[in-house]
């Protein structure tokens, strides 16, 4: 019986979610903590207007899964593997162990900045539902044979949940013809920038050379990766999938199965998604899939102690 802490990426926010947050004094050493270190206070980052941009987002989503990781760790809830989509990989590095809050927080900082300034606008993401990778890599062949902007592969979530990167008229566009060849829905993500494809390699470079010098170290437990959905044992790998994760495709279904197969039965996803748990209940039923933000943190611990078989 192993604990897995699972944190997602962009799209999972809402106004307010920082606020959200359990009332726990090590919730509230944590947002202090964070507010010090960025010199502003964090809690100003979840308003609906300050999530317009990518850099509060990104921030925020770190904040939130370090919080609740910690919170779960004074419960003596340390989890044997961790994981993030997209920027969640941030969040899943400093709980198992391999990168510091602070650190976490200046480099997604940095990260988000570069995202931004290198797509002000007019670009994002948009999930599609019910097309296999292999069906949405034909329709994009025949988008681009007709002329149309080139539309990217950023996550592959599911076997039938694939998110697109491009511009936006190229994802609007996109959408209608995935929804003509039989995807179930095709939804515009809350993400303001294309992550995850070749459009961001001049600023993934820029974020390789800007964090040569942060410390990592080797994990505590198993780190699973985005780019490859492998385990990550020793902290030059995980640095390196961190400064290059926002230009390739994330194989998040791939990082869960293999969680599951080294022995993941309890998965809990951090504040503030629940589409990660969504995804592996359908996919994995045997397995127990919590969402930290459905729940009170108390009943989460017993509940997780429960499935887990320990007092």
């Amino acid at each position: 019986m192993s604990l897995a802490c699972l944190f997602p990426g962009q799209g999972a926010q809402s106004p307010g979610f920082l606020h959200r947050l359990p009332e726990y004094a090590v919730v509230r050493a944590t947002l202090d903590e964070a507010s010090a270190t960025l010199g502003t206070d964090v809690l100003a980052l979840d308003s609906a207007e300050a999530l317009q941009s990518t850099v509060a987002v990104q921030i925020g989503l770190v904040v939130a899964g370090v919080a609740h990781a910690r919170a779960l760790a004074q419960m003596g809830l340390t989890p044997q593997f961790s994981a993030g989509l997209s920027v969640g990989a941030y969040p899943a590095a400093v709980c198992c162990g391999a990168l510091d809050f602070a650190d976490a927080l200046r480099m997604v900082k940095k990260r988000a900045e570069l995202m931004e300034s290198a797509w002000p606008s007019g670009y994002g993401l948009t999930a599609i539902s019910g097309l296999s990778e292999t069906q949405v890599e034909t329709l994009i062949n025949a988008h681009t044979q007709d002329g149309g902007e080139r539309i990217y592969v950023a996550n592959v979530n599911a076997p039938r949940q694939i998110v697109v990167a491009g511009a936006d008229t190229a994802l609007e566009a996109f959408a209608t013809r995935a929804l003509a060849a039989g995807a179930r829905k095709a939804q515009r993500l809350a993400v303001s920038v294309p992550s995850h494809c070749e459009l961001l390699a001049d600023a993934t470079e820029q974020l390789v050379a800007w964090s040569r010098d942060i410390p990592f170290r080797s994990p505590e437990g198993v780190y699973v990766d985005n780019r490859g959905g492998r385990p990550l044992h020793d902290g030059e790998a995980i640095r390196a999938d961190l400064a290059t994760n926002m230009r390739y495709t994330v194989l998040w279904f791939d990082a869960l199965t293999v969680m599951i197969e080294s022995g993941a039965t309890v998965l809990v996803e951090a504040p503030p998604g629940q589409v990660l748990t969504d995804i592996a209940r359908e996919h994995y039923p045997e397995v127990a899939a919590l969402s930290a933000s459905t729940l009170p943190l108390d009943r989460l611990a017993a509940t997780v102690r429960r499935r887990l078989g320990v007092d």
